[in-house]
Parts: structure tokens; sequence; C-alpha cells
């Protein structure tokens, strides 16, 4: 196993969160490259572990100011996957030490840069970025947001503890349509599926639906919102974990047009 930074011959391979023997990740379209460029120069960082120069894990973080928490001088951690699918792709990767060292290797860089901490979010559920594993390398909870935990690692005794950023408001209903709002940060290939699957399934419907998309790379409309990414329909939140498919999405906006008086 080796850690190394991303270079451009992982590069597509990270695009769509090492699962390029899927289709699915097609769906999400350019968002996470446009994403991955523009933050690059904000500081984003992107490590990738190989197993026998293949990648099989990675984890990606950036300064805290360009994340969805408040705090100074720290990095947030948007993620930090390891393969899973067992007979896809370079199998399952799980138990074997990647994660322990993908997340080593980021302190160690974020601490070379003059960080004070790192900052991670978790669920309590055994899932996609489990709180409790970040707690068992050291990381403690500040902060809750609904389901979602906001953990730290303060590096230095001055380090002030981070704030999760609260949602401000919600995108309203519109009279005689059907609303659905995407709001969408790039960062998360997911999710920029989940948008692009209510786009399709929005445009079905034509005039009847009132579809609108919130940029929320853009750090003023992320704050203007609080919402970083989400899908919403007539101003109520859709659930997008697990990413719900196209037909789940499709299914949801057809009840809500046959409503229209």
């Amino acid at each position: 196993m080796e850690i190394i930074d991303l270079d451009e011959r992982f590069e597509n391979d990270y695009f769509v969160c090492l699962e390029g023997w899927s289709d699915e990740p097609k769906e999400a379209g350019h968002h996470r490259e446009t994403w991955f460029r523009r933050m690059k120069e904000k500081g984003l960082r992107v490590k990738i572990a190989l197993v026998d120069g293949r990648p099989a894990g990675m984890i990606q973080y950036v300064p805290i100011e360009h994340a969805f928490a408040e705090g100074r001088d720290l990095y947030f951690i948007h993620c930090i996957w390891v393969h899973a699918y067992k007979g896809k792709g370079i199998g399952d990767q799980r138990k074997k030490g990647l994660g322990s060292a993908l997340l080593a290797a980021a302190e160690e860089d974020a601490r070379a840069k003059e960080a004070k901490g790192m900052v991670a979010w978790g669920v309590g559920l055994p899932v996609f970025m489990r709180a409790s594993w970040f707690k068992k390398h050291g990381y403690r909870k500040v902060d809750k947001n609904e389901v979602a935990l906001l953990l730290w690692k303060p590096f230095t005794p001055d380090a002030v503890a981070p704030r999760w950023i609260r949602e401000k408001k919600r995108p309203a209903a519109v009279p005689g349509r059907t609303s659905v709002a995407v709001f969408r940060n790039g960062w998360c290939t997911a999710m920029n599926m989940v948008g692009e699957r209510a786009r399709r399934a929005a445009a079905e419907f034509g005039d009847r639906v009132a579809f609108t998309e919130v940029d929320t790379s853009d750090r003023a409309a992320y704050l203007e919102w609080g919402i970083a990414d989400g899908l919403f329909i007539d101003g109520k939140p859709v659930r997008t974990g697990p990413p719900p498919s196209y037909d789940t999405i499709r299914r949801k906006i057809a009840r809500r047009v046959k409503k229209i008086k």
C-alpha cells in the first residue's frame, strides 16, 4: 500500500469515487471535475491509497473557510472512502488499514501547512463517514446538525473549535406549479447524481414544474441558504442518502404535479 498526492494518472478515478467500473457515477456529469479545478486554487488536497499500483482509497480535505463549518486555521475532511465492492474493480479493500493510513497522511499534511487542527463530519449509523471511526482515531464531537456530527482533532492548545453552518432558509413553493430545487456544491459525486436525476425528471413535466438550481460552490450562495447539497420538492426536503434513483425522484415529482389545481 502506498499513499500519494492525487496526480493526473488517477484524476478520472477520483472524479467517479474509484468506481470507474460502474455506469452510475457517469450520471453525475462533470460537476466533480469542475469543482476540483476550482477548489485546487483554494487549497483542496486529495490523497490516494494505491494497492499494487491501483487506486483503492481516497481522502479529500480543504481549508475550513471553504467548507460547511465555521472555523479558522483548520482543515475540513469532505470524505474518506475505501473501495468496498466485492468482485468489482479492485475489490473490497476494507479492513486493511487504508482508511487509517489516509487519515494519518492527511493529518501530517495539514500539520505541515501549520493548521491548528483537523475537522470531519460523521453519522451515527454504520455506513459512510462513521462518527465512531473518527472517534477511534482521536476525534471528538463539537457540534451536531440533525444526524450529522461535527468532530475535530486539535493539533495546538490555541485551536478554536469549529461549528456547523446551519440552514437559514428553504426554497418556497411556486403557486400553480410544482417546485423542484437542487442545491449542489460539486464535491460529492453521489449528490451530483441526485441533482442530474432531478433535473432530468423535472424536465419531463414541462411548464408544470419550476426547476431551480443553486450552485453552492459559490460561497455567497451557500451562506445565503446554509444548504450545501440537497433536493427539495415544493419546499420539502427529499432524503438523498443513499441517492434516490431517477424513478423514485420522478414518482415524487409526479405525485405533486397531480395535486396542481
